[in-house]
């Protein structure tokens, strides 16, 4: 253990060991990993579905398979330390970061520059104030997931689950699979919050039914939970009386959105985004403080381990330009919006002084889009644009914008993206 180290990464899941696998291949001679399990791999580790490595290893492998092959090439490394069973207190502004643990005891690491990899945390039962009893057996997906593949416990027999994000979907059909009767997943909106290849082998494929525009609205049991009460809503989302249908089940898996870890960020006082709960970033994946860097599910929830792993390879790139010739961003800064039809844009800002022949901008759409365009503004003025046949809110879109396209004159410093329906 070193008391001074190139480059501190915050986090041993799939961005982090990303992020200092090409730091390490870029020539940091000092990187340590801090990660708060006791061991490294991050969710992947309780992801035994396979479907991960498809763009990055060229194969189609499990989350603990991807894992593994990043933790043998960091594990190769002489210059990456790792420290697991370690939380990290606080990080400052000036990259001292303060941690923790029970061999140890209380550590400060000054670094050089540092890459913040802490992924995210699913919403809970208050976050959506669900009414009714609180009994025994709710648990949200991710949990049920770590219960079932990684402890060896079957966490309920008769199984509703609300929400039909990618984790309740793979749960409908593990839980299956491990024997347990699925009644059906159940979501608010009108169309589901899932990757379609996993509607159709989670649900599709066990017969497992889908309300869409229905809701939970009440919960009974005392000791356990004995059933659930699932209402339509309206175009308001509010409960349709007379609509209710109940549930005679002892288990509800929840799968209703996650949240970038971001509590040290804040008491570091990095800048969020309110849309994405994530760092405000540049194209290199610098936040507004000088030498600290975000990528993976802390910055943005991503729907592919893949393409975590391509934005923290940058992170890390980046990164190790700090290192060996620390910089500040030009005053030549284009702000990136989010209009009409899009919830959000990461990079949020590009600086057009640094900035490569392209930038990758990723957003999300609010709603679902049929046969509609893409459109990339200046003011009014609309300066490139592409056509798409589908475009769902589950789904992570890419737009790659040319240097020439942006330098071009533009005093306000602004371009927006939106969604144009076609007539």
């Amino acid at each position: 253990m070193l008391k001074n180290y190139d480059l501190v990464v915050i986090g041993g899941g799939p961005a982090g060991l990303a992020a200092a696998y090409k730091a390490s291949e870029e020539g940091v001679s000092s990187i340590l990993i801090i990660e708060r399990d006791k061991e490294l791999g991050g969710i992947l580790n309780q992801c035994i579905h396979n479907g991960f490595g498809l763009h990055y290893f060229k194969e189609q492998l499990t989350g603990p398979e991807y894992a593994g092959k990043f933790i043998e090439m960091i594990q190769a490394k002489n210059n990456i330390d790792i420290l697991t069973d370690t939380i990290v207190l606080e990080i400052t502004s000036d990259k001292l970061v303060s941690a923790m643990n029970s061999v140890n005891g209380y550590l400060e690491i000054q670094a050089k520059a540092v890459v913040l990899a802490m992924g995210c945390r699913e919403r809970t039962r208050g976050a959506i104030s669900i009414p009714g009893d609180r009994p025994a057996g709710i648990f949200t997906a991710g949990a049920a997931q770590r219960y079932v593949n990684m402890e060896g416990y079957l966490v309920g027999k008769k199984v509703l689950i609300l929400g039909s994000g990618d984790i309740g979907l793979i749960m409908a059909r593990r839980m299956t699979l491990e024997g347990a009767k699925v009644l059906g997943v159940v979501e608010l909106m009108p169309y589901s919050n899932g990757l379609n290849r996993n509607i159709v082998q989670c649900l599709h494929d066990y017969n497992i039914p889908l309300y869409l525009s229905h809701t939970v609205t009440n919960i009974i049991g005392q000791e356990r939970l004995k059933e659930v009460v699932v209402s339509k809503v309206d175009e308001n989302f509010r409960p349709i009386p007379g609509t209710e249908i109940n549930f005679d089940c002892d288990t509800l898996l929840l799968s209703v959105g996650l949240i970038p870890e971001n509590e040290l960020s804040k008491d570091g006082g990095i800048l969020l985004d309110p849309k994405t709960n994530g760092a405000i970033v540049y194209e290199d994946m610098q936040t507004e403080t000088p030498g600290i860097f975000a990528c993976g599910n802390v910055l943005h929830v991503h729907d592919l381990v893949d393409f975590v792993t391509k934005e923290s390879m940058r992170a890390g790139q980046s990164a190790t330009e700090y290192i060996k010739q620390p910089y500040t961003h030009s005053q030549n800064i284009l702000q990136v919006l989010n209009s009409d039809g899009v919830g959000y844009t990461v990079p949020q800002k590009i600086d057009l002084d640094r900035m490569n022949k392209f930038v990758e901008i990723f957003f999300r759409v609010r709603q679902v889009f049929e046969n509609a365009t893409v459109e990339v503004k200046q003011g009014d003025t609309v300066i490139m644009s592409t056509k798409k046949e589908h475009l769902l809110p589950a789904e992570m879109e890419k737009i790659v914008l040319p240097k020439k396209f942006l330098l071009e004159s533009n005093p306000n410093k602004l371009i927006s993206i939106s969604i144009k329906k076609e007539a």
